[in-house]
């Protein structure tokens, strides 16, 4: 993936970076906040090299990129100015209520996950170690590791705090040192010493700060008004002093008074609402909150769960919900093996086998997205094997101990406890689930190569004598009329060292280029000399019109694309006069470069010497 030209055309089609309030990443997305969605083409969006799609979750916009979101990201950031934080201004757009909520908890949690993720793993890693006896509860190895491990969990409201005061446009820095309050141990053992407390004669409720996760939204998003009101009534020579003063003086006793009671009694409510759910619903609220997981992530929503999760480890020691995501994630998986199983195209079995093996290890989005939903049918079978996997779990009743940072195989530490070996039991049963489901419904096929060379055959002629034999997971058509030149005769070691990729060299018998696949023109310079293509089954193509002649500025080319077409095998994409540029003193051999070649076990010619323009001449085998 070129992380330049997917960033640059995100942006683009996103309405620009004007268009941007701001912009954050979690695992596998890119989230925007933008000032109107009705400006984003999601169209072409979903076209753009490395995109695997998009989704809408209240009033942010989704990308779905993949294992590589991090890279794009920084690569936007780069490229532009928008902004990383949240923005105080309003957009001047009235909100859902609902949608506003989760849009705040979404990019709340997503920039402190990676805080969690490795102190969940350490954890999960460490009770592994009590378990098998490696350690000793009591040693100084392990009191370390755990303080590391307890760390961030902890002190979670101050996280919480940062993330939250940048969400609502506050400074962060005072949000920090109201979590830091709370979590003081001074106030921490006069809340829990059993005496009544009051503050100014008003009572103070004993609640429990650590690792809680609503009382201090509440009391950052109280802050945040009152700074900002406070910031509007102080003269400016004096603000540095008293608006973070009077904001730490009004909200920490706010919070202490009202807003953590409150938020504590929410946090019990929905952990009390969910224990029912699943002592009362038995195998069925397992079945379908795994069954409806993968739907839940697709809209963002699963972080309005993280709460309550949190919730209930803090006050119960355990989880039931968190364990039906592990399920979902699992049958996602094995409904990508049910398909790479079935598939008879070579390159798209590669692909969900492997996108199989990043869903077994807690990154789904590249097998729902670049597969199952791509066929339909197999994301129906993953939603099976999700049911089928967290009806057992709710059936056993599984429990999820530690709020670990992966849900998938590395993550299993999480379930380390009284019930571990059975959550290990349900894997494979999510796996098998959603892979025999997919395997049994079946899906029309990606289509196989021997359809690809047989629709292709009727379009070009080829030499059979030359391709008999190779199976061939694309064919690459000439692009130009010539003589086919190794790539070594290239007087430019830009390309005969093999530096830009694999490939050919043409010497021109014509002024003439066409497409050499069916794809898309990812660019044509404005200098019309070079034309970049992707084909539909990925192969990254640059076509370079002679040596040096980007000094030409365009002149004696003319383009009939542009970027962003799609284009058949045999397309005119340039032409050019070959006498005008040769008489300027210009070398017309063009090379034509695989600019992926790791993507193919090799890259073979099908031709030699004189090649006719839409004849095959190079097979890319997988």
């Amino acid at each position: 993936m070129d992380f330049n030209k997917t960033a640059n055309g995100i942006l683009e089609h996103i309405g620009g970076e004007k268009n941007v309030q701001h912009v954050i990443h979690c695992m596998t997305r890119l989230r925007f906040n933008l000032h109107d969605n009705s400006k984003v083409d999601r169209k072409k969006i979903e076209k753009v090299p490395g995109v695997m799609g998009t989704n809408v979750s209240g009033d942010q916009f989704q990308i779905i990129i993949g294992n590589d979101v991090s890279k794009v990201y920084n690569a936007m950031l780069g490229n532009s100015s928008i902004k990383t934080e949240g923005s105080s201004k309003k957009s001047g757009k009235s909100k859902n209520v609902i949608n506003t909520i989760l849009d705040v908890i979404s990019g709340t949690f997503t920039p402190i996950l990676p805080a969690i993720a490795g102190a969940g793993m350490i954890k999960g890693l460490l009770a592994i170690a009590l378990t098998l006896g490696w350690l000793s509860a009591e040693g100084q190895i392990y009191i370390i590791l755990n303080a590391i491990g307890d760390g961030a969990f902890y002190f979670l409201p101050i996280l919480l705090a940062v993330s939250a005061a940048r969400k609502f446009g506050s400074n962060v820095y005072v949000a920090a040192a109201i979590g830091a309050a709370l979590l003081h141990p001074t106030l921490t053992a006069l809340l829990s010493a059993g005496e009544k407390v009051s503050f100014l004669g008003l009572p103070v409720t004993a609640v429990t700060y650590s690792s809680s996760v609503i009382p201090i939204l509440l009391a950052v998003w109280v802050a945040a008004y009152v700074e900002k009101w406070i910031d509007r009534i102080t003269p400016s020579v004096v603000k540095l002093i008293v608006v973070p003063t009077l904001t730490l003086v009004i909200v920490v006793p706010v919070t202490l008074i009202a807003l953590g009671p409150m938020g504590s009694i929410i946090g019990n409510w929905l952990s009390v609402g969910v224990g029912l759910l699943f002592e009362h619903g038995w195998l069925f609220a397992g079945l379908i909150l795994g069954g409806t997981w993968s739907l839940i992530i697709m809209t963002g929503m699963h972080y309005a769960f993280i709460p309550i999760a949190m919730n209930n480890i803090t006050t119960k020691g355990y989880d039931v919900i968190l364990p039906s995501m592990f399920m979902a994630n699992l049958g996602q998986a094995g409904a990508a093996f049910g398909v790479a199983l079935r598939s008879k195209n070579k390159s798209f079995k590669s692909l969900a086998m492997t996108t199989s093996l990043t869903a077994v290890m807690g990154i789904t989005e590249p097998a729902m997205y670049g597969v199952n939903m791509r066929l339909k049918k197999p994301f129906i079978g993953g939603l099976i094997g999700g049911a089928v996997g967290g009806a057992y779990y709710s059936a056993v009743g599984v429990k999820y101990f530690i709020l670990g940072g992966n849900v998938g195989l590395p993550g299993v530490a999480s379930f380390v406890g009284e019930t571990f070996v059975l959550a290990l039991l349900g894997l494979p049963i999510a796996f098998a689930a959603g892979a025999i489901s997919t395997y049994i419904m079946g899906f029309k096929d990606v289509d196989s190569e021997e359809e690809v060379e047989t629709l292709e055959s009727n379009e070009v002629e080829v030499n059979e004598s030359k391709t008999d034999g190779i199976v061939a997971a694309e064919k690459v058509y000439s692009p130009i009329k010539g003589e086919m030149k190794p790539l070594s005769e290239v007087n430019d070691p830009t390309f005969s060292s093999g530096i830009m990729g694999k490939g050919f060299a043409i010497q021109p018998a014509e002024g003439k280029v066409v497409s050499p696949v069916a794809g898309r023109v990812t660019t044509i310079f404005k200098t019309k000399h070079a034309i970049g293509i992707t084909s539909d089954n990925g192969a990254e193509i640059l076509i370079h019109v002679g040596l040096d002649t980007v000094k030409l500025n365009g002149k004696h080319f003319t383009a009939y694309v542009k970027d962003g077409d799609f284009v058949d095998v045999g397309k005119t994409l340039v032409t050019f006069d070959m006498e005008a540029i040769k008489a300027e003193g210009y070398d017309l051999i063009t090379p034509v470069i695989i600019t992926n070649p790791d993507r193919y076990q090799t890259i073979e010619p099908v031709k030699q010497g004189k090649v006719e323009e839409r004849e095959a001449f190079l097979a890319l085998l997988v």
